[in-house]
């Protein structure tokens, strides 16, 4: 039994691999050539890319959802445990079926819509996570099922992140404040001429 959760975990682990960014190559005449804008709209090649880095994320998680829920009733087969199945199933399914494609589309509204969808699930599958670990008894180890809450909060901030950086969302500024100055005291009044 510990070489097939051996194996899953492996499995997983190599899901992960989608939560992983691509970055771009930055060559100096890229720098030089290119003047700086302000704007926030992403080109089509910055979309592609999003799409592309995103939709992975998405279906990663969708497959680590399954994969902890599929280790934890492997755990203890039963009835009453296959109630961990229900949570995972459902995120799977939105993630697969809804966010996945709006995701992938290539369209910046969809796109952006497909990731905050994607955002609410990992909060929802979250919170079955924290159910399940609170809760007195459970027929299956824990353990594989905190992993899933990391799994959920690596997922929410990468697709957060998604959101906030690549100009979906944008977070208000705050006003400047006017903050006191302190003289620092640079040392103009020290007296070095001491034992001269």
């Amino acid at each position: 039994m510990k070489s097939v959760a051996l194996l899953l975990i492996m499995a997983l682990a190599q899901s992960v691999s989608a939560f992983s960014t691509i970055k771009p190559v930055v060559t100096r005449s890229s720098l030089v050539s290119s003047p700086v804008s302000s704007s926030t709209s992403l080109n089509v090649a910055d979309l592609d890319t999003v799409a592309l880095v995103a939709g992975q994320e998405n279906y990663g998680f969708a497959v680590v959802a399954l994969g902890e829920a599929l280790w934890s009733f492997g755990q203890a087969p039963s009835f009453s445990n296959a109630k961990v199945f229900i949570p995972a199933v459902i995120a799977a399914g939105v993630l697969g079926a809804v966010s996945g494609p709006m995701i992938t589309s290539g369209d910046a509204s969809s796109v952006a819509l497909g990731l905050e969808i994607a955002t609410g699930v990992t909060v929802l599958l979250g919170a079955s996570y924290l159910a399940r670990l609170f809760a007195t008894f459970s027929p299956s180890p824990k353990e594989i099922t905190f992993l899933g809450l990391l799994f959920a909060i690596a997922g929410f901030i990468a697709f957060s992140q998604n959101l906030v950086v690549d100009g979906f969302v944008t977070l208000p500024n705050l006003p400047s404040i006017p903050l006191p100055q302190i003289p620092l005291g640079l040392g103009e009044d020290i007296d070095t001429s001491y034992g001269l």
